[in-house]
């Protein structure tokens, strides 16, 4: 090397020293973070026994979403400790659907079914109850089969950027739950990653459960939704589609129209878990989602998606007086303002388009329809009583194994069983059969 370019080298190291040159770091570039040193803020806590805290180990009962399950509890009248964990709030993921909702739901409940043992707490002496008045605010600490310690699922919410906080810092454990908010948020997890939720359904429609739909269906008329359930049966170019609520253990049910010239029906299968994304209107007197479609070339634009097979109608079985004089009181909870109202509905209006069973129904009548439509010629419907109340059973034309039709004979005077979907004539609810394999006569 000359000796003029190592004076040119010199006069540079002595100009970057003067200048306070120094080696780039990660925060020195634009939009990069300085790196976090991650810290498990979920086991940097310890249970204490001897707080003051009401406390008891329970077993979980029902999994409703990320942040609210139901416990078997010895100290809680009824039995059943409703519980919202204290210092988060995980997106929803029943009702209107959001971001990471179904992600954090299926968080909580892999901890919680894995767990050795579960103990909740109280932020005070006392079992406190939210603002909904029906659920308590708890602190979940759940031991993993093996380990000797318990870890507090609320604060691993945050860590794990699958919550935001939700007075996060006004509780006992709040400078803990802070910190694992703050590591979260800079380290980008989840709801703060700004990267898509595998398990949420992105496009033009509002994704909802059946239970949104089915309770508030006047006010989506029109409307593109998306919604998640198993198909129960076939009819007419569409199929019925139905979910249950974990918080009641009631079935939702809606019928979907795909039409003639839909591409994706090896999708749509009785037993599939699917997710469908159609608009929501009114067909004679019923709710429907129709508008449904499907390209093999264009798979992201798809309006189905199979989630997965196997799974089977729900038939609850049903009490014929239930179904023709009951009443269901149903509680909304306003996600924003947690205010709960409750609205009564008719027990086969809430149950409509789900499949229910229904036993021993005596035949008073049976009426066969004659028309020229060789699709409802020989369709029947069926008067029964059972317990002092009148259901109707409404056929398609059905067809013993030999392909001839059944006829008003089979069942005149007679006992049967039955298994169809609820359906509304006229203003009136009766049960649809749709195979002869599901009216069995005594």
């Amino acid at each position: 090397m000359s000796k003029s370019v190592l004076k040119i080298v010199a006069l540079l190291l002595v100009f970057c020293l003067l200048a306070g040159c120094t080696p780039s770091s990660p925060s020195d570039n634009p939009g990069g973070d300085a790196q976090v040193q991650e810290v498990d803020y979920a086991s940097s806590i310890k249970l204490n026994k001897g707080s003051g805290t009401k406390q008891e180990e329970v077993s979980v009962k029902l999994f409703i979403d990320g942040d609210t399950v139901h416990f078997n509890s010895q100290q809680i009248e009824g039995g059943v400790l409703k519980a919202r964990f204290l210092a988060v709030n995980t997106p929803e993921s029943t009702g209107k659907i959001e971001e990471y909702g179904k992600t954090a739901a299926a968080f909580t409940k892999e901890k919680l079914s894995g767990a050795e043992s579960i103990i909740i707490e109280s932020d005070s002496e006392k079992w406190d109850a939210d603002s909904t008045g029906g659920r308590y605010l708890v602190w979940i600490w759940y031991k993993p089969k093996g380990a000797s310690d318990y870890r507090n699922l609320n604060i691993e919410l945050l860590q794990e950027g699958l919550a935001i906080a939700s007075s996060s810092a006004n509780n006992r454990y709040g400078t803990t739950c802070t910190a694992a908010l703050n590591q979260a948020k800079a380290l980008k997890k989840n709801v703060f990653s700004g990267q898509k939720d595998p398990n949420f359904f992105y496009g033009a429609a509002t994704e909802i459960d059946l239970k949104e739909l089915r309770t508030n269906v006047a006010s989506y008329n029109g409307a593109k939704v998306a919604v998640t359930g198993v198909i129960t049966m076939h009819y007419n170019n569409g199929f019925y589609i139905e979910a249950q609520d974990p918080e009641t253990g009631l079935y939702y049910g809606m019928y979907a129209y795909y039409g003639f010239n839909f591409g994706g029906m090896h999708l749509v299968k009785v037993g599939s878990e699917v997710r469908i994304a159609g608009n929501v209107s009114e067909f004679q007197g019923s709710w429907q989602i129709s508008g449904m479609t499907y390209s093999d070339f264009i798979p992201q634009a798809d309006d189905v998606r199979k989630l997965s097979d196997g799974n089977e109608p729900a038939f609850v079985l049903t009490d014929p007086k239930t179904f023709a004089e009951g009443k269901v009181d149903v509680e909304m909870a306003d996600p924003e303002t947690e205010e709960v109202t409750t609205k009564t509905y008719d027990y086969a209006e809430l149950a409509m388009g789900t499949s229910i069973e229904m036993r021993d129904l005596y035949v008073k009548r049976v009426y066969t329809t004659q028309s020229d439509n060789a699709n409802s010629d020989g369709a029947m419907t069926l008067t029964c009583e059972a317990n002092g109340v009148t259901i109707d059973v409404r056929t398609i034309v059905l067809t013993d194994d030999n392909g001839n039709v059944i006829t008003a004979d089979a069942f005149q005077g007679k006992t049967i069983d039955v298994k169809g979907i609820v359906d509304c004539f006229d203003g009136d609810y009766q049960i649809k059969v749709m195979d002869d394999n599901y009216i069995t006569v005594h």
